[in-house]
């Protein structure tokens, strides 16, 4: 606080005291210093020690592609509508952590995609991604 001592009592003092501010400020810098370390919410635990051990082999995804005439095909063979359920059975009885990738063109009607992925999914695939071009 600013006290004047002149006799003229009708002036206002326009300095703007910022001391006050300052030591505001500093407090809660040294706060949340003090504070920053204690924010980490890491649970100090001693891991045990085992043998290295090597990732599973990744294999190669299945494609099934449709193209613009409606004609499927998985790994660029071609396969009638009709087989392609039990095609899929047996690659997913084969080996049922298989991924598949559905990728079709941009012409073809829905209807037939949608019956791809019907078969898919009568085939009991649930590892599926539908690929896409980005822009």
């Amino acid at each position: 606080m600013a006290f004047s001592h002149s006799s003229d009592g009708d002036e206002v003092m326009s300095e703007i005291n910022i001391t006050p501010l300052v030591d505001v400020m500093l407090v809660l810098l040294v706060a949340f210093i003090v504070t920053a370390p204690l924010l980490n919410n890491a649970i100090q635990v001693n891991l045990p020690k085992t043998a290295a051990t090597h990732p599973p082999e990744q294999t190669k995804p299945v494609t099934i592609s449709v193209n613009a005439q409606s004609k499927v095909y998985i790994d660029k063979q071609e396969v009638a509508l009709a087989s392609l359920e039990p095609e899929l059975k047996l690659r997913q009885r084969a080996n049922p952590d298989l991924v598949y990738h559905l990728s079709s063109d941009e012409a073809v009607q829905y209807g037939s995609v949608a019956k791809v992925m019907a078969a898919i999914e009568r085939a009991g695939i649930t590892k599926l991604a539908v690929i896409t071009q980005a822009n």
